[in-house]
């Protein structure tokens, strides 16, 4: 495909943007920031106001109504998070950031939610047999566990006796019921959730007699705002639940933002906070928030035992692809050959001969739902996506299409291509699917860390997140993400819970991490720290560990090299939980690493139900080092379990992210639009260029910035200012810090007939 991407005016020497635009050309599943501006109150937008910790909420409350009192308190947090929910406009937002007893000011953003077999597989069923200190089997008896989601149907009767209350913080009532959107469209998710932890009937979750609370924080489509998290979590803390589980997230990779903060105030309190990671993988920093919170256990997802579905031609045998199912499309289930043609981009022109047939389309061009629903109406029985670049990638819709759809990487698709085109009738091309026992790998969709600008390690450990079947309002159903993993996790931990209730959120999450088991890709290669974690969770070691550390991993930051070596220290914490006296001993990787000096304790001595903190230190030859990122585990044996503590750490400032997300919206009165960009680490220009959609022409600059500040960017622009007729337009965002540059592309509307449209429904 030729690229025509002919500029016009100066971008300020970035001609490079566009040689990088023609590559990217619909290549990449950017994350989309979803601000949620209250149209309906004009200019006005939801905020979080977070108060510093010296200063009374009272007091500043009271500040605040004196003097901004057309500013409107919606909730005050006590618990989780410290501050206020509050309607404002963004210049009243821009003079709470600087406001006397306040910490920070940001826009509320929007979350998106994001058994039978996964739950023997974590040792769940195993560990049934075990009692607790009173003599009850191990089944999450007395455990209360906490769920911020869509709702539940609490009338399932998997889920009725499991259920003992909540509340609903969209509809603002004690009801939380499972909801529906202004179409009649009915939400799963939460009951999906609820019944792994906890289902107790035709499927039994991982702790099948836990209490279950339901905090509904999620409304139609499973969207919700930052205030309806923090209050949930509020809430939860209020009601003293044992485990609270979140299956949602933001694309916000920042160790800062509200809700994370939440969630760690949370596991402060003794709450075994457990979040989902995130569906944006493979790429390396694309978990998002809360799944960034140090203190709570971030989730990722593995791949249960499956057999799995695999792609080969009748011709070709030795051909063994892997697809990727679009979430929203009919499962891929074919036991019968069928004939493979080539589809093109999936235009209707491209679809003549589809009818009985499963069709190979490219990525790009038009929108993955428009591909799918063409091949669909000219009859196609499957459809099989490939990708525009190197790799594979994941994709959904959010309207249901019932026909299988299935995206594969670019390299397989290529091969399919190739084999339509050696043959002379396209009949002869006949695709074959085959079935592969795959187990204890790693999700593809699962995102991976670490957290932004603090380095930390995510996600914590992984569980199993593929085709998991659980409740649903009136039935059952199979689901995948990060959202069905973390409550394979929250489960876990209400049974460790029950069998150690003198552990708290600390112990609880170090026990599950230190007894994990290391997975390894289809080269049995280990995964690195930042894909998964400590491991895959085994229930069956971490009842029976004599020996806690922690942290469970070790994140050695970022480090400038210079003439002088370096030195880095961090503490661990062993705790002994048998009757004996414990010796540990410390190791490192069997392969050492060139220019790096480990400094571990020798022998450790720690008596019965003691603790006791030790140093490891890592220093760094300069002249020695040649590579820029280093992973690896120490091990500590002495206890009945070997525990790995895996490590990472850069050499000089990693590539991350410089853009996190980025929104635009209109603004309800003065015909103007306002934009939100997240950057973790600031920059120091920022730049928002526009082109043709269908060209890729250049039209246009947005806005130009400088010197903008870590986190995030809020700015509004009037709509006379803006040097572009009204339209649709493909938006390159760029930005700068230092000798990093990044750009993030993504389609947005400039259109006043929308914001009247808006204004006239008020």
């Amino acid at each position: 495909m030729k690229i025509d991407c002919k500029r016009r005016g100066k971008l300020g020497g970035k001609q490079w943007v566009i040689i990088l635009l023609s590559m990217m050309i619909c290549s990449a599943s950017w994350f989309t920031f979803i601000n949620k501006t209250a149209v309906a109150k004009q200019e006005y937008i939801e905020a979080i106001i977070a108060v510093e910790d010296d200063m009374a909420l009272a007091e500043v409350e009271a500040r605040l109504t004196s003097q901004l009192p057309e500013i409107e308190i919606v909730h005050t947090y006590n618990n989780g998070f410290r501050g206020f929910a509050v309607q404002a406009t963004s210049t009243q937002l821009q003079v709470l950031t600087g406001f006397e007893g306040v910490k920070r000011a940001d826009p509320s953003v929007s979350y998106t939610s994001s058994l039978k077999d996964s739950v023997p597989f974590i040792g769940a069923e195993a560990i049934r047999g075990k009692l607790d200190k009173n003599g009850v089997a191990l089944t999450g008896k007395g455990i209360k566990v906490g769920i911020i989601d869509t709702g539940i149907d609490y009338h399932h009767p998997d889920l009725s006796r499991n259920y003992k209350g909540g509340y609903d913080f969209v509809d603002k009532d004690d009801d939380p019921l499972e909801g529906k959107d202004k179409n009649g469209q009915g939400t799963v998710h939460g009951t999906h959730v609820a019944g792994i932890i906890a289902a107790n009937g035709a499927v039994r979750g991982v702790a099948p007699e836990a209490d279950i609370y339901m905090y509904r924080a999620l409304g139609p489509a499973g969207q919700g705002s930052t205030e309806q998290i923090l209050a949930a979590i509020d809430k939860a803390i209020e009601d003293e639940v044992d485990v609270l589980n979140l299956s949602l997230g933001s694309p916000i990779n920042g160790p800062d933002w509200p809700t994370s903060e939440a969630l760690d105030k949370a596991a402060e309190k003794g709450i075994v906070a457990v979040t989902s990671s995130g569906n944006s993988g493979p790429a390396m920093w694309s978990v998002g928030s809360p799944g960034t919170a140090d203190k709570a256990i971030s989730v990722g997802a593995s791949i249960p035992p499956l057999k799995m579905p695999k792609l080969t031609l009748f011709r070709k045998p030795e051909l063994s692809i892997s697809i990727q199912s679009v979430q929203g499309t009919a499962p891929w289930q074919f036991r019968r050959d069928i004939p493979l043609v080539d589809g093109g981009l999936g235009m209707t022109e491209d679809l003549e001969n589809v009818r009985g047939k499963a069709v190979l389309i490219e990525r790009g061009g038009i929108p993955l739902i428009r591909k799918i629903v063409n091949a669909r109406k000219a009859g196609a029985d499957a459809i099989i996506i490939y990708n525009n670049v190197a790799g594979a990638f994941a994709a959904a819709t959010e309207e249901v299409q019932p026909i299988p759809a299935v995206t594969i990487t670019r390299e397989d698709g290529e091969a399919l291509h190739k084999a339509i085109q050696e043959q002379e009738d396209a009949k002869t091309t006949v695709l074959r699917t085959v079935l592969e026992e795959e187990t204890d790998h790693m999700a593809f969709f699962s995102s991976r860390g670490p957290v932004a600008r603090s380095w930390k390690i995510k996600p914590d450990v992984v569980a199993p997140g593929v085709d998991i079947d659980s409740t649903v309002p009136n039935g059952y159903l199979a689901l995948n993400g990060t959202s069905m993993a973390a409550p394979h996790i929250a489960g876990a931990a209400a049974l460790l819970k029950q069998a150690k209730p003198e552990w708290g959120a600390e112990q609880i999450k170090a026990a599950l991490m230190n007894t994990a088991v290391a997975l390894t890709d289809d080269s049995d290669n280990e995964y690195p720290p930042f894909v998964q974690g400590a491991g895959r969770v085994d229930m069956t070691k971490a009842i029976r560990t004599d020996t806690l550390a922690y942290p469970g991993t070790l994140s050695f930051g970022v480090w400038s090299l210079g003439e002088r070596e370096q030195l880095h220290e961090e503490t661990i914490v062993l705790e002994n939980h048998s009757k004996k006296v414990k010796t540990y001993s410390f190791t490192t990787d069997s392969t050492p690493f060139l220019g790096l000096k480990w400094e571990l304790p020798r022998q450790v001595r720690v008596k019965p139900g003691q603790k006791k903190a030790v140093t490891v230190r890592l220093r760094v030859e300069p002249a020695a080092v040649d590579y820029n990122q280093l992973d690896g585990a120490l091990t500590i044996e002495g206890g009945n379990e070997a525990i790995r503590l895996p490590y990472l750490l850069f050499i000089n400032e990693p590539d991350y992210p410089r853009i996190g997300a980025f929104d635009l919206q209109p603004l309800g009165t003065n015909k103007g639009y306002q934009y939100e960009v997240y950057m973790p680490g600031g920059a120091e220009e920022l730049e928002i260029a526009l082109y043709d959609p269908d060209t890729y022409a250049f039209v246009g600059i947005l806005d130009q910035n400088k010197a903008i500040k870590p986190g995030l960017y809020e700015q509004k622009l009037a709509a006379d200012d803006i040097g572009v007729p009204e339209g649709t337009y493909r938006a390159v965002v760029y930005a700068k810090a230092g000798s990093k540059e990044e750009v993030l592309e993504t389609m947005i509307r400039l259109e006043q007939k929308q914001i009247d449209e808006k204004r006239s429904k008020r």
